[in-house]
């Protein structure tokens, strides 16, 4: 008897009960498990209150002192949750951990939709469990949306196409950013979202306080849709789990001996290891970067109005990018692909640090686009070489490695910044405190090109002689 699965495309399946063979469809978009694995990272992603990220947390009453306490907790839970749950997809199926996930994003959507305004110790605990299932959510999909998706191009044999995949999926992933980068700005207006009843004859009487939840509920709205898609992905590897999750749930041994054993494989695969390394150089000095564009922003000379649009812009430059980074992974070596990237972020953070007006706006631009290409490249080359059964904690090793990495450049700036601002305020003690932080500001900024060359140059030393050693290996073994 031949069936067809069709939750990975629905193959189809000829012969007899003694030859079975699969014919895989034309095009990967065709599996159903592809077109889930795009649309949960659309309503994933695509987060309402992102371009008023800081201000709606102040508006809620929180003070910056909370702001900042409540995203070190966000990271902290991030980093401590990471691993164990890439191998708690390994064990449990990918499709299950998805689904936890949605909820979770259900979870910390609906507190702060609903919390009651008025009594700022409720304000906080609400927002102290956001930031908790936040990072929870965001450790627990990392990894397993990208392995789920990848081992249904393997069952049907199309692995050769992940790359195409992966471009689309990040295109569709900056379509929904823009959307929701435009909107939640809009949305968020109470003055905008008047005129507008108005104009459709509706009354208005919106005020600050409810204008401040419509990025939260658009951004609820599509954590429902995020949960319908997870609800109808199947995993591609069927029952193949670890036979004792329907009779233990994963224990903790099984989680341990799963995360120890894709760390060392890792550790004993010099290319595994090369791509995370250089991968978390250029991904946490351009992440932090990014933290302080706004700052960035107003030093070049930009009106605050535009910032907006700016993060839509680079939203734009999303829906090109992946194409390009494609095109390099086809025509060029992985070592290649690295020297160009470090050249191109080299000189690119050099620039930053003229302070252009206006057309400092460029090199920013720039800093954005060596992020995305990044991103595609370790996707792409780890994706490659990792066997399915680990899959999904290798790229929870990935993102831990990424957001411990960021975490220890925080503390980098902070202390530069305190550092130079001594040191401004003790040599212009008649400059007022902005100018001071200003200043203090450009100089930190300015040793970030150095610090990414000196970090390039560490991981070389580190990556480079293993390499060898097993590129001779292979030659003569």
């Amino acid at each position: 008897m031949t069936t067809a699965n069709e939750s990975t495309g629905g193959a189809a399946l000829v012969g007899t009960s003694a030859t079975v063979l699969p014919l895989p469809p034309v095009s990967p978009y065709s599996l159903l498990n592809i077109r889930l694995f795009v649309a949960f990272r659309v309503f994933f992603n695509a987060r309402f209150y992102y371009p008023v990220f800081t201000i709606l947390f102040l508006d809620f009453g929180l003070t910056l002192e909370q702001f900042a306490l409540l995203n070190t907790v966000w990271a902290f839970t991030n980093v401590l949750a990471e691993v164990p749950s890439g191998a708690l997809a390994d064990i449990i199926g990918r499709k299950r951990l998805l689904v936890a996930t949605t909820l979770l994003m259900i979870a910390e959507m609906s507190l702060l939709a609903f919390v009651p305004l008025g009594n700022q110790q409720v304000v906080f605990g609400a927002f102290l469990a956001n930031r908790i299932f936040s990072g929870l959510a965001e450790a627990l999909a990392s990894g397993a949306d990208e392995a789920l998706a990848y081992d249904t191009l393997v069952a049907q044999g199309l692995a050769k196409d992940w790359p195409k995949v992966l471009e689309l999926q990040m295109r569709a992933q900056n379509i929904g950013y823009i959307f929701a980068m435009t909107l939640g700005a809009v949305v968020y207006d109470p003055d905008l979202v008047n005129r507008v009843l108005g104009w459709m004859g509706l009354a208005g009487g919106v005020n600050q306080q409810m204008s401040m939840r419509y990025p939260v509920y658009l951004t609820l709205l599509f954590s429902l849709l995020a949960l319908v898609t997870t609800l109808k992905m199947q995993d591609p590897l069927g029952n193949q789990e670890q036979p004792g999750l329907q009779r233990h749930a994963a224990s903790l041994w099984e989680m341990s001996r799963v995360t120890l054993q894709a760390g060392g494989w890792i550790l004993r695969t010099p290319f595994a290891l090369a791509i995370i390394l250089f991968a978390m150089t250029f991904d946490h000095t351009l992440r932090m970067i990014v933290t302080l564009t706004s700052q960035y922003y107003r030093l070049i000379h930009l009106p605050e109005a535009s910032f907006g649009l700016l993060g839509s812009a680079v939203a734009v430059l999303g829906l090109f990018v992946p194409r390009i980074a494609r095109i390099m992974t086809e025509r060029f070596s992985p070592g290649k692909n690295v020297l160009v990237l470090s050249g191109f972020l080299l000189v690119v953070l050099f620039l930053l640090t003229l302070f252009m007006p206006y057309l400092g706006l460029l090199p920013m631009m720039a800093v954005f686009i060596g992020m995305m290409v990044t991103s595609y490249f370790t996707s792409h080359y780890l994706n490659e070489i990792t066997e399915s059964h680990q899959r999904a904690t290798v790229l929870s090793f990935k993102g831990l490695a990424f957001n411990a990495a960021y975490g220890f450049i925080g503390i980098v700036f902070a202390g530069l910044i305190q550092h130079f601002r001594s040191g401004q305020a003790a040599m212009h003690p008649a400059w007022p405190v902005s100018l001071v932080e200003d200043q203090a500001f450009k100089d930190a900024i300015a040793c970030f090109p150095w610090y990414l060359g000196l970090g390039l140059l560490l991981v070389t030393l580190l990556c480079v002689p293993r390499l060898y050693r097993q590129a001779v290996k292979k030659k003569h073994p």
